[in-house]
């Protein structure tokens, strides 16, 4: 209703982009969703493309995620439990059921991607390996890839080259405890080559493989320390990126170095010259030294002289060369570049721009050109925000950023690219989620619920609150749901059912309230009558703590906004809305202040709680301009003609509820 005026606001306020892509972190084909994968990531992607739709535009907003499908993991996956008797399709039917099992669990929790799809399935399958040609044929004309012979675990009695998952031994990499290294990376994303893997054993027969030489393609990922050292400079300075994301890039851009225990140092220093240059560092209360190199292939071969001379040793983090391909066959076909043929694309470097390749299968989708995703990805008037756990910030933070910078056209790469140039993505990565106060994995010996498994104890909706009340940006947090907890007391509050409260107890009771008095004593239909200013200086102040918390993705600060502002509105309801009160101006403008409130707290919860609130929209008999924050101080009226009737509330109608489970155990 544009000959209406708009309320302005006075202060300036955080900016947005035009456009917008929201990513979320892709959860892997080889089984249905956990809780981490939804409560560590997925609520916070989706609540915050919800935001950006409301914030500037839903036509402006493009929110993609999907299953990841190929690599060793699923394939072994697939073939254990073809052994077992637990499933009889193919590989492309065990990634097709479990990829509709996620999209099921995202939809039963009300995320809302423009497209879940898989990269190994259907039209997104075709674009994906479309693009994925063309951004390897790119690097390599670019001269930013390296053809590198290297070992790789083979099984003799098998008689196979082993992938990924199908060996597994200790992590070299100093200061990692994980027992899960694997071919050449850890469940915790440490990189390595493989030689330097510890105590490999074949996951096929239990043997101890062999090294035999394959050839693949590599980034020259150490090239782009330099410049992702000042990429990460102005990283730090930035109040919208988490210390966690800087703080770990910063990690791997240091010198190469072999950490040596104490009780080798003798027989170091007795073989020490035969080594390639380097520098001894000493850290005398540490009890293990240090020995750096200038480049990596000193450091190798710095390696290979101390394993000969049987002295352990753990290499440090640093930018390594990052493989591109390999010679597993459930894989996206690499191009044939210099003779090399059978290869396929590494599952992590094409799941990086799986989100792009997403992003045009969506756009063609929608009856646009596929080639408009540069508009989204390219423009310097749109940003890429991707939603990780802070696990995957080495591939986030450093592999995905140097491969954009090697994409740039100029000969002079820079940490700014052009307009039109792949822009740096802004990484919004979660601590871990714990489970009972241990790290979860479905790997591990901790086994996390699955995602659909909460949901007979919980509504979505109180999940998503908790968790989104969690301080996840901040620090590692436990998730501890009281039916899962041995250790609770029948007495003892579940925190996921107390978060909810102020959902399910106090503002239902404001909106049920309010439509209850309003049927009662005017027949249903809207007050006339405009808020006081008072009520719309709190809901500025509130919009406006809201929005600054929402741009530097402080979700729990905006959880506690909310709070604060909905038990106001309850306390003046409870004050002003009584079952006396004869003075019927009176209570038009008590009603009028109180659907104010409804309203504006109803708009902040949107991308938070979105059944509940989508319910609200469909009671006040408004459309979806109200979510809108073009005019977010405005009064409901001002979205309606007059006389407003407001659909009819039924007696004891909830829009926002507690599990049913949870009132049996009340009874």
């Amino acid at each position: 209703m544009s000959e209406k005026n708009v309320r302005p606001f006075e202060i300036p306020r955080p900016q947005f982009p035009k456009r917008a892509v929201v990513t979320g972190g892709m959860p892997y084909g080889n089984k249905e969703l956990h809780f981490g994968h939804v409560g560590g990531m997925l609520v916070f992607a989706d609540t915050y493309a919800r935001f950006l739709r409301d914030r500037i535009g839903k036509e402006n907003v493009i929110f993609v995620s999907g299953t990841d499908c190929y690599g060793s993991p699923i394939a072994e996956g697939w073939r254990v439990k073809v052994e077992k008797g637990e499933f009889s399709g193919s590989l492309e039917d065990f990634v097709r059921t479990n990829h509709n099992k996620q999209k099921d669990t995202l939809a039963a929790y009300g995320i809302s991607p423009n497209l879940f799809a898989a990269s190994g399935l259907d039209r997104a399958k075709e674009i994906h390996a479309e693009f994925t040609d063309k951004f390897l044929r790119s690097l390599y004309e670019k001269g930013q890839l390296n053809r590198i012979s290297t070992m790789q675990f083979f099984d003799e009695k098998a008689g196979v080259f082993l992938n990924g998952r199908q060996v597994i031994g200790k992590c070299p990499v100093e200061g990692c405890t994980s027992e899960k290294g694997y071919a050449d990376e850890c469940d915790l994303g440490h990189q390595y080559m493989p030689e330097n893997l510890l105590n490999p054993v074949s996951t096929l027969t239990g043997d101890t493989p062999i090294m035999k030489p394959v050839t693949n393609w590599y980034f020259k990922l150490r090239d782009y320390e330099k410049l992702m050292s000042d990429w990460v400079a102005e990283l730090q300075k930035r109040k919208d990126i988490r210390p966690v994301v800087w703080k770990t890039i910063s990690e791997f851009l240091k010198p190469p170095a072999i950490y040596v225990k104490r009780e080798f140092e003798e027989k170091y220093l007795s073989i020490k010259d035969t080594m390639p240059e380097h520098e001894y560092l000493e850290e005398k209360k540490k009890p293990s030294f240090t020995i750096e190199f200038k480049t990596l292939s000193d450091c190798d071969d710095a390696c290979r002289v101390l394993t000969s001379n049987g002295i352990r040793y753990r290499t440090g983090k640093t930018l390594v060369p990052f493989r591109l391909t390999g010679n597993i066959e459930w894989g996206v076909p690499a191009p044939v570049m210099e003779g090399e043929e059978g290869l396929t694309v590494w599952v992590w470097p094409e799941s990086l721009w799986a989100p792009i390749s997403f992003t045009q299968t969506y756009l063609e989708q929608s009856g646009k050109n596929k080639e408009e995703w540069k508009d989204y990805w390219c423009s310097k008037d749109a940003t890429v925000y991707q939603f990780i756990g802070q696990d995957n910030i080495y591939f986030y933070g450093i592999a995905e950023p140097a491969m954009w910078m090697a994409q740039q056209s100029s000969e002079e790469k820079t940490a700014a690219p052009d307009n039109g140039e792949l822009q740096m993505p802004i990484i919004v990565a979660n601590h871990h989620i714990l489970f009972l106060d241990k790290k979860a994995s479905s790997s591990g010996a901790v086994k996390p619920p699955m995602a659909d498994d909460l949901l007979n104890h919980y509504t979505p909706e109180q999940l998503r609150m908790h968790w989104l009340g969690l301080t996840l940006g901040q620090r590692s947090v436990s998730f501890m749901p009281k039916p899962y907890n041995p250790d609770a007391k029948p007495d003892d509050a579940d925190p996921v059912v107390k978060d909810g409260l102020l959902l399910s107890n106090v503002y239902n009771r404001m909106i049920r309230t309010a439509f209850y008095t309003t049927q009662k004593e005017f027949d249903g239909i809207l007050p006339d009558v405009k808020p006081e200013e008072k009520f719309m200086e709190e809901a500025k102040k509130a919009v406006l703590d809201y929005e600054r918390h929402m741009s530097k993705f402080n979700f729990h600060q905006c959880t506690y906004v909310l709070d604060s502002y909905i038990r106001n509105g309850s306390k003046y309801m409870a004050k002003t809305i009584t079952a006396d009160v004869q003075d019927k101006e009176a209570l038009a403008q008590a009603l009028a202040n109180l659907f104010y409130m409804i309203r504006i707290a109803g708009v902040l919860l949107h991308p938070m709680a979105p059944f509940g609130t989508e319910k609200l929209r469909e009671y006040l008999q408004v459309d979806e301009r109200i979510w809108s924050w073009d005019t977010i101080l405005e009064p409901i009226n001002y979205f309606t003609g007059e006389k407003h009737k407001l659909m009819f509330l039924p007696p004891r109608t909830d829009f926002f509820t507690r599990h049913e489970s949870q009132f049996a155990t009340e009874e």
